[in-house]
């Protein structure tokens, strides 16, 4: 898996460095922002039916934050 950075220190996969530790990581539209999804790998949320199409990367969501317990 590539390195994935990530700044949002309050989730549940915040790693030192501002590395992200989940094991998959879904990123959806600004416009889905409040879907759930049913499917998991890893224990983290995925779609792997539905394609969108963005323009840039602020119309874009990480639906893999979970927060800290």
């Amino acid at each position: 898996m590539p390195e994935v950075k990530c700044s949002v220190s309050n989730c549940t996969y915040w790693e030192t460095g501002n590395n992200c530790g989940a094991d998959a990581i879904m990123v959806d539209i600004d416009e889905h922002a409040e879907r759930e999804y049913d499917e998991t790998i890893g224990g983290e949320p995925v779609d792997t039916v539905h394609q969108d199409t963005a323009d840039h990367s602020a119309e874009t969501c990480c639906h893999t934050f979970k927060p800290k317990q």
